[in-house]
């Protein structure tokens, strides 16, 4: 009896936990037709495949990523998630299902390629939603202004994507906000002031986007702030005194920028304060007192790259936390910090006081340090060096030691300020000459003035030699005046005497016969008005071709011209179109003579008319496109990096890049090339010389200056994306239109995704898979050549062997993190290829959903516009130059992340 009465308990309590079992699946399951019908709506217009939400079962307990709340869905992840090969055809970022999800919460598509705009209705139709997280989906356009209607948002990511445009100040109506990245995006304008009342910021990340102006000080009042990152910027002023508020700041990242003003004392009371990153910015000024003492909980400090000065306090060594202070390429001075008793901890960080103006003896041993750069100071005497560890680096100093400053540069430098220096240890061989005898002075004396004497009688017989030959010269140029000077004789014609000035620039022509040759410059004979003179057809005698300019002294300077001569007698290079001659008899008219081009300039020759019926048209293939890009930019290489000053093109358009019978690239308008700005030569061609190698220049003058390289890139960059989508005419004007049409280009231009190159491309360009990824790495380089800031664009020595090795740049593992991360311009050049898609310094080594990115097909099909071949054309690109040549890999060290557990 009592077996059956535990049978039977047992029965009725596996009854109950089936029918508990039951009612909870029955609350699991997705009760809304509609909101089933809005899942599958998403799963087709995203291309999901039907293994990761399968039809037939329910979404709530069956879909990757889908999470329901009382039969609702409340959270949608597609992060990770692979479309079908239908749908990686056509990515888009189209998701108009959501807004019939009424309680979504989250939506997640990180690492989503969902290329296109954020809709506008997504601030209005979401009412719910707290976190939305886009990161990395290839996204373009601007930031929508509705979003600040989200007032339940929590999370906002929008990192790694390509919007451009302003950060609308509505989302600081956010007021439920925690995290907002907008980092590595194309972002422009000012940081709002609206900012300031996010009541709940935790995390703001703004960093390696275009954000200029000042920081606003409102944002002092985000009492709740751990991370401030605007890194890579363009932002100036001070730092805001306001900023002594955030006491809660765990990692402050103002780096790469253009901050200038002392470093205000109130961040003493960043208590909670971690890592303080300041590089490469124009800070100047003592650092505040007691900086270091105050914040005891100071990890990682880095105030490289400024303008600081004064001494550097010995606190630095009782951090206890301390694990690496960087303070190199500053103007620091004064002996070492003096070392104190409870250093133990402190000695196992990493310390950079290289390139400032410390001094004075190192009495004690390296050896105690984990790792130290004193490299680049004035250091003097012995130093004490453990070889085994090799962990001090103390180069360029004035010590006993090797590979040191010379020692008038060291002796230099303590007479200067009143210092004794120890003559690297040898003794003093600069003792006073003994006292000379009064005869041996008188003697002296003698010789002295006999010299004096001299010298004066020599002076005075040269001027008495060159006032004779002047005046010589004077009359016989009277003569020559005066004489009456016939017409030439047909046949054998005199020559002209040569100017020394201008040998080299050519033959001379006689007046007459140019005349001969335009037929008395005809209309019919004029190509265009240039910047420098109008350009004609002509035909010598011998019934050679020639393009000859002619320069009316009423129209234009002596200089245009004479510049030009002078250009040509100095430079020779075979990318320059090729100078035959000149005349210069005319008082009121200068003529110079160029060697016709067959296929005229790049404008003129992109399209053809064919021998067809239908009047269509051809367009140059993509091999001799690629050849004309590598032919050019050999010639700026050239002007920029093998001439002293480096020279600037200043006309960099389709109309200036001529071309040969065999597509051969010359550079034309060489009247506009001026030496760079900001260069100590006085005449842009009295100091030009050859040289065979050099290294690469500086960052560049501003964007607004036309006589900087960076100008040439620029200008340059834009024939690339007209090499690429056959739209040649957009020049070098800046105006509305060529603006607008530049940013509706460059968002379809990404590292991620190779077919969204396919909508800026030239229709008539057909091209297979290989030739594909060649067009879509020149519109990364043309991407980069149109940097906003001068000095990360790429300098055409790395252009050059970009073009070259064009599947280099996108093949190789080209797109890693350290080779993406941007750096500034006085660190790796590598990353100005890729200035528009920068790692966030905040973010982990590798690019979460781009592990697996898809091909492309590639082949277009050609409608009434075909492409056209190049007989006999050879390629001149070369194919064998190594891709660490083309991207040398930055070497930095790898962020760390420095939040409280809690």
């Amino acid at each position: 009896m009592e077996a059956q009465r535990n049978a039977l308990s047992i029965f009725l309590l596996a009854v109950i936990l089936f029918l508990i079992q039951c009612v909870v699946a029955q609350k699991a399951r997705l009760s809304s037709p509609i909101e089933r019908r809005a899942l599958l709506d998403l799963r087709a217009s995203l291309g999901l495949r039907g293994k990761d939400w399968p039809i037939k079962s329910d979404p709530c307990s069956s879909w990757l990523g889908i999470e329901c709340r009382n039969g609702s869905v409340s959270k949608i992840s597609v992060s990770g998630l692979k479309r079908t090969r239908l749908g990686r055809l056509s990515p888009k970022f189209n998701v108009d299902s959501l807004v019939n999800l009424t309680r979504l919460v989250s939506f997640n598509a990180s690492g989503f390629p969902l290329p296109g705009s954020i809709p506008d209705w997504f601030g209005n139709r979401l009412a719910n939603l707290e976190v939305l997280d886009l990161r990395s989906c290839n996204i373009s356009g601007s930031i929508p202004g509705t979003l600040g209607n989200l007032s339940r948002l929590i999370s906002l990511y929008l990192h790694d994507n390509n919007l451009a445009g302003l950060i609308p100040a509505t989302l600081g109506l956010l007021r439920n906000l925690n995290f907002l990245d907008l980092s590595v995006n194309s972002l422009t304008g000012s940081i709002p002031s609206s900012f300031g009342s996010f009541g709940n910021m935790e995390r703001l990340e703004l960093a390696s986007n275009y954000l200029s102006e000042s920081i606003p000080p409102s944002l002092g009042s985000l009492r709740g702030l751990q991370v401030f990152n605007v890194s890579d910027n363009n932002l100036s002023g001070s730092i805001p005194i306001q900023f002594g508020n955030l006491s809660r700041l765990v990692r402050l990242d103002l780096s790469r920028n253009s901050l200038y003003g002392s470093l205000p004392e109130e961040l003493k009371m960043l208590r909670s304060l971690k890592m303080m990153i300041m590089a490469d910015n124009e800070l100047e000024g003592r650092l505040p007192v007691d900086l270091f003492s105050s914040l005891v909980e100071l990890q990682v400090v880095d105030l490289s790259r400024n303008k600081l000065d004064g001494a550097l306090n010995a606190t630095i060594w009782s951090m206890p936390k301390l694990q690496s202070l960087d303070v190199s390429s500053n103007n620091f001075t004064g002996p070492f910090p003096g070392l104190r008793s409870n250093i133990s901890a402190t000695t196992a960080a990493m310390f950079n006081l290289s390139n400032n103006f410390f001094y004075g003896t190192l009495n004690f041993s390296l050896g105690m340090f984990r790792f130290i750069d004193l490299s680049g100071n004035y250091f003097e005497g012995k130093v004490v060096v453990n070889n085994t560890k090799r962990n001090a680096i103390i180069d360029k100093n004035c010590l006993q030691a090797l590979k040191q400053r010379t020692l008038e540069d060291c002796r230099l430098f303590y007479t200067d300020r009143g210092l004794s220096f120890d003559n690297f240890g040898a003794p003093d061989t600069t003792q006073p000459p003994p006292a000379e005898s009064s005869s041996e002075s008188r003697k002296r004396l003698i010789f002295i003035l006999a010299g004096v004497v001299g010298g004066l009688g020599f002076i005075v017989l040269l001027v008495l030699i060159l006032v004779l030959i002047l005046r010589r010269n004077k009359g016989i140029g009277n003569q020559r005046r005066n004489a009456d000077v016939g017409p030439v004789p047909e046949g054998d014609s005199p020559q002209l005497p040569k100017d020394p000035t201008i040998a080299g620039a050519g033959d001379p022509f006689t007046y007459e016969q140019l005349l001969l040759a335009t037929d008395n410059f005809s209309e019919t004979n004029l190509i265009k008005h240039g910047h420098s003179g109008d350009l004609f057809r002509g035909i010598l005698e011998a019934g050679i071709p020639v393009v000859i300019k002619r320069v009316s002294l009423s129209s234009f300077k002596k200089e245009s011209y004479m510049m030009e001569l002078d250009l040509f007698r100095k430079l020779s290079h075979p990318r320059f179109v090729p100078l035959l001659g000149h005349c210069l008899e005319h008082e009121t008219e200068k003529l110079l003579v160029y060697k016709h081009m067959p296929n005229g300039d790049l404008a003129n020759s992109f399209y053809r008319a064919t021998n067809s019926d239908d009047d269509s048209l051809q367009s140059l293939d993509w091999i001799t496109r690629l050849k004309v890009a590598t032919g050019a930019a050999e010639g700026l290489f050239h002007l920029h990096h093998e001439c002293n000053p480096s020279l600037v093109h200043r006309d960099v358009q389709a109309s200036s890049i001529l071309l040969d019978d065999k597509f051969e690239v010359r550079l034309g308008s060489l009247g506009e090339v001026r030496a760079q700005e900001g260069d100590t030569h006085q005449n842009v061609l009295k100091r030009l010389l050859r040289k065979p190698q050099t290294s690469e220049p500086g960052p560049s003058g501003s964007g607004s200056s036309s006589t900087t390289c960076a100008y040439d890139v620029y200008c340059f960059g834009k024939v690339l994306l007209g090499l690429i989508s056959g739209k040649l005419g957009i020049g070098k004007a800046e105006d509305a239109s060529t603006k607008e049409w530049l940013e509706q280009t460059l968002p379809c231009i990404s590292i991620y995704e190779k077919e969204l190159v396919t909508k800026i491309m030239d229709p008539s360009l057909i091209v297979d898979e290989d030739l594909l990824e060649e067009v879509w790495a020149m519109a990364i380089v043309a991407r980069s050549c149109l940097n906003p800031k001068p000095s990360k664009r790429p300098s055409m020595k790395h252009i050059l062997k970009a073009l070259e090795n064009p599947l280099k740049v996108v093949r190789e593992e080209s797109f890693s993190s350290a080779r993406l991360r941007t750096t500034s311009s006085r660190r790796s050049w590598g990353s100005a290829f890729f200035g528009s898609w920068r790692q966030s310094s905040s973010e982990s080594a590798t690019i979460p959903g781009h592990q697996n990115r898809e091909g492309f097909s590639g082949f277009r099909q050609a409608g009434r516009v075909g492409s056209h071949g190049s007989d006999g054309i050879e390629h001149s690109s070369s194919r064998k130059r190594l891709s660490n040549e083309v991207f040398p890999e930055p070497t930095e060290m790898q962020d760390m992340e420095m939040l409280d557990e809690n």
